[in-house]
């Protein structure tokens, strides 16, 4: 079974369960600041997890595109991965801990569907805390299913558990699923310390709300979310111990085999890493944010990641400018499913052709640097090396790397911490009460009142919050003077003066684009669309939350307006 026919099946088996299939969101996270990147497919949903009511209803599911920067260090292994597909099914109050596990268990062994072999399958549920009970009630319906005890492990919260997020926010115990790999039987009794249990699903329940105090109340609107790694999944589907070996990359590994005359089997570390980490750098290239390589945020995950293949690409020996001649691979793989990969390949092929450039004038200079005894710093600074970069080489020659003092200096310069790859803020809409919900309201204020003092050819490029201050990008070509900021500023200060009521109405998707309404995110929803109206002021599309009315809002300041790209300026404000 190939990648394609299991995205099919997955959403048709949901949809024949009352799932709606919504469409996967982009890989920039909109309005949430707690990570760089979309990690999960419930990532998206936060908000109707939380509560807020989703347009397509109360049974969800998705195929999302993911990236996860915390695993960029394990990719040479033979199931770790930057990029990767996550299957979900989400019940936002809806079904709960029985139903969830017939829908996995039925999907995964079903002659219909994917027709594993049950008695290669494994489970594990939350053997409870003094947070939380054991969770008594999934463990009686796996062995309801017919699973035998011994297959069935109870572990703690490290690997039954999931969230919340942030600090606070819904959270709960989990059972993962796990399927025998090797070649020779299954054993009798499940050890989830032996690798060849490969996990490939994970239901999710969120039955508590860690409070402020750290607390665990019992939610009212209980969920289940859950996800399924496609690359996993294709790998155990067609007997194969390595995931690299899939559809999803075997034509990248060949190409790469064919560029450097070297063989897979006898390179696997180089060829995963470069395989995987130019299949992210080319999604994230790709995505509609248009975000290059950079010395901060995500284009600093890009350039980390592109500059990590090269220098790997260089061990095997291949050719200057050889990720651009991996390219059509990927769109090869992709295209078909992720239309926009397809029609922005040249686009991509350009950015990362300039990066490959400017990398490989650099590159022989900071090694030479390095020799030289040039602290990490310098070369970050100076020469553009990844701070991770330079621990690699470190690491080959047996030199010490002081990441503290590393991250101490690059503080100093009000420059990005190696953290940022990871998560940019601990907290995030979930827990960070009003104020972002507040940002996120001045969000569509602001939109409206560019439009009205720049010109409708104004529209959302896409934005960035947290508890501090909002970060808004926008089409348009010239630096706004003076002026046109006070005015902008103004025109938002005087609507939350107004004190104007925020009101949320349901329709199609076909009638709000018939009203004009704006929908810079209208992908994201389906069918049935939200709409967030501020009077008559501002109409826009969208998932919420929002404040209930603008005077909540305060004082709005717009601290920078700047170049974010080509034909795309960019707004730092805060509510005072």
């Amino acid at each position: 079974m190939n990648s394609f026919e299991i995205r099919k099946k997955f959403l048709k088996f949901f949809a024949n369960q009352d799932h709606q299939i919504i469409p996967s969101a982009s890989l920039i996270p909109e309005n949430d600041p707690t990570v760089l990147f979309t990690t999960a497919g419930m990532h998206p949903l936060v908000p109707f997890l939380m509560g807020e009511k989703h347009p397509a209803g109360r049974r969800l599911a998705s195929i999302q595109p993911c990236i996860r920067t915390g695993d960029i260090d394990q990719v040479g292994d033979n199931v770790h991965h930057t990029f990767f597909e996550m299957l979900g099914n989400w019940s936002l109050g809806d079904y709960f801990k029985k139903e969830a596990i017939e829908f996995s268990f039925d999907f995964l062994t079903n002659k219909k569907w994917l027709n594993l072999d049950r008695n290669k399958m494994a489970v594990s549920v939350f053997a409870g805390d003094n947070d939380a009970p054991q969770d008594k009630e999934t463990k009686k319906i796996w062995l309801s299913l017919g699973f035998p005890e011994e297959r069935i492990k109870e572990l703690t919260k490290k690997n039954n558990w999931w969230g919340p997020a942030g600090q606070t926010g819904p959270c709960g115990p989990d059972t993962e699923m796990f399927y025998w790999t090797g070649t020779e039987k299954a054993p009798k009794e499940f050890n989830p310390e032996n690798s060849k249990w490969m996990e490939i699903w994970n239901n999710v329940f969120m039955e508590y709300f860690k409070n402020n105090q750290g607390k665990y109340k019992t939610l009212t609107q209980k969920n289940v979310d859950t996800g399924m790694g496609l690359e996993r999944t294709l790998a155990v589907l067609n007997n194969l111990s390595d995931n690299y070996q899939t559809d999803v990359f075997l034509p990248i590994i060949k190409k790469i085999e064919e560029l450097s005359g070297k063989k897979y089997d006898d390179y696997k570390k180089e060829f995963r890493i470069i395989a995987d980490h130019l299949k992210a750098a080319t999604f994230i290239i790709g995505d509609k944010y248009e975000i290059k390589p950079s010395n901060s945020g995500q284009g600093y995950v890009i350039r980390r990641l592109l500059r990590s293949s090269i220098r790997y690409g260089k061990k095997l020996g291949l050719p200057d400018k050889f990720l651009i001649k991996l390219i059509p691979k990927i769109v090869e793989i992709y295209g078909e499913t992720y239309s926009y990969i397809k029609e922005r390949e040249n686009y991509i092929i350009n950015i990362i052709d300039h990066e490959e450039e400017k990398f490989e004038k650099t590159l022989e200079k900071g090694l030479k640097e390095f020799e030289k005894g040039k602290n990490a710093f310098i070369l970050y600074t100076t020469y553009g090396f990844p701070i991770e970069l330079t621990m690699e080489i470190a690491k080959e020659k047996g030199v010490f790397i002081d990441l503290e003092k590393f991250n101490n200096e690059l503080k100093k310069h009000q420059e990005l911490s190696r953290t940022a790859s990871v998560g940019m803020f601990k907290g995030g809409l979930a827990d960070s009460g009003e104020k972002a919900v507040c940002y996120h309201t001045a969000t569509h204020l602001l939109l409206a009142a560019l439009r009205q003092v720049l010109g409708s050819h104004v529209y959302q490029r896409g934005s960035n919050i947290n508890v501090e201050r909002l970060r808004f990008d926008f089409s348009h070509s010239n630096k706004m003077t003076e002026q046109q900021i006070k005015e902008v500023e103004e025109i938002v200060n005087q609507k939350i003066k107004d004190n104007i009521p925020i009101i949320c109405q349901e329709m199609s998707l076909e009638e709000a684009k018939n009203k004009n309404i704006m929908g810079v995110f209208e992908n994201k929803y389906g069918q049935r669309v939200k709409i967030y109206a501020i009077g008559n002021f501002s109409q826009e599309i969208c998932g919420g939350p929002h404040a209930k009315k603008t005077s909540a809002l305060g004082n709005f300041k717009i601290i920078k307006e700047e170049s974010s790209s080509a034909g795309t300026r960019r707004i730092k404000a805060k509510l005072l």
